[in-house]
């Protein structure tokens, strides 16, 4: 029986998150990404035991960074405007420096495979301190209460679009975009507006 590579192993995560994020998740197969790390098939199948698996497995990877990296330094006994400041702060921070994995996230997580890393403990403790987080600022009088779709859309849909202007680097109409701190400030000055009583 062949033993696991660890470097081996990095280089079929990296390859298979480029081609997901390339080609999406239907045309990724199992045949392309050992052709992409110029290894065997039968390599794959030390690591994982399907195409699914592994999906699966470098998805619950990726959300699971993603979802560490969110809280970081944030409490859900922080006050509103602190908490969700340090929410913009680490997603930020995560979708610069990891922009291939914030792709691949955003391509699976409307799948049967982004339910899969939805599960995963990494996410039910982010969920976790999110919900206390929104139960404490409405408990506390600093947030309005809305149902959880029209809260995210208006806490995160600014900051995550002005990511992908930045991502893209360009904005409508095709103006050159950057993104930088003030305007991080200015749209989130703007979202505090909107959430609280």
């Amino acid at each position: 029986m062949r033993t696991r590579d660890t470097d081996k192993e990095k280089l079929v995560i990296e390859k298979a998150i480029e081609l997901i994020v390339a080609d999406g998740i239907q045309a990724f197969s199992m045949n392309k990404l050992a052709k992409a790390c110029n290894i065997s098939v039968a390599t794959l199948y030390i690591y994982y035991k399907d195409k699914d698996d592994l999906i699966i497995k470098i998805g619950r990877e990726v959300g699971d960074s993603f979802f560490k990296r969110a809280v970081i330094d944030f409490s859900s006994e922080m006050s509103f405007k602190d908490g969700l400041w340090r929410q913009w702060q680490n997603r930020a921070a995560y979708a610069m420096e990891y922009p291939t994995e914030v792709k691949l996230f955003e391509a699976m997580k409307h799948t049967p495979y982004g339910e899969s890393i939805m599960r995963s403990e990494g996410h039910l403790y982010f969920k976790e301190q999110l919900e206390n987080f929104t139960k404490n600022a409405i408990r506390n009088n600093e947030l309005i209460e809305l149902p959880l779709d029209v809260f995210w859309s208006v806490a995160y849909g600014p900051l995550y679009t002005m990511l992908n202007f930045h991502r893209e680097g360009k904005a409508l109409g095709g103006r050159p975009f950057t993104l930088t701190q003030d305007k991080i400030k200015t749209a989130f000055e703007m979202v505090l507006k909107a959430l609280t009583p």
